[in-house]
């Protein structure tokens, strides 16, 4: 698991790095300038800095800094999570990450992904400090819509596909992957979507 970098006192020099880490992963950008206009970027460098605050005690002006940048990106990083280096949040938009999420070095995130607590029903429960939420180790890719559930571990270099639930520990370098789409000829739904869609009605609100 990375260094939380949020606490180092070389802020400044790892606001640098993230601008870098836009230019390098995201191939629709052409240069620094471009990359100050990347939509999550603002969510990234907005956390480093409301995580310090929230570390010093002002958990009040770290939450309204929180509420005032997801009301702009639609990223909501709560700033008790912990981000390692170079973590790239591609397009951003509604990704949500919990209190006690830990996110390593080098990761890539994109839209709409969750790092979530399971409910309050079963966290309020939980001892004083308890995390409750996943930890993500170096080099692990989110994939849009992924939704990780709970205080699981995501091994470094594992990738979590579009649309995958995960609430079980995924081992370094494995896959937690979603059922692809069925193609099925014109006029003809097969059975395995009339299943997916059974069990897609009965999951609630996961």
């Amino acid at each position: 698991m990375g260094e939380d970098v949020s606490r180092s006192p070389m802020l400044l020099r790892t606001l640098g790095e993230d601008l870098r880490t836009v230019v390098e992963r995201d191939p629709s950008v052409r240069s620094r300038v471009e990359a100050v206009l990347h939509p999550a970027l603002p969510a990234l460098w907005s956390h480093r800095v409301a995580h310090r605050l929230h570390r010093r005690g002002l958990r009040v002006l770290a939450r309204a800094l929180m509420v005032v940048v997801r009301a702009v990106t639609g990223v909501e990083i709560h700033p008790g999570a912990e981000l390692g280096r170079r973590v790239f949040i591609d397009h951003g938009a509604a990704v949500v990450i919990g209190e006690t999420a830990r996110v390593g070095d080098d990761v890539t995130i994109y839209h709409r992904v969750t790092l979530g607590a399971v409910g309050w029903w079963h966290d309020n429960a939980r001892a004083e400090g308890e995390r409750r939420h996943p930890a993500v180790g170096d080099g692990v890719v989110l994939g849009t819509g992924a939704t990780v559930l709970g205080p699981v571990d995501i091994g470094s270099g594992a990738i979590v596909g579009a649309q995958a639930l995960v609430v079980k520990d995924v081992p370094a370098k494995g896959r937690a992957l979603a059922p692809a789409a069925a193609v099925s000829p014109p006029g003809k739904t097969p059975q395995c979507a009339v299943e997916l869609l059974r069990h897609t009605a009965s999951a609630g609100s996961w």
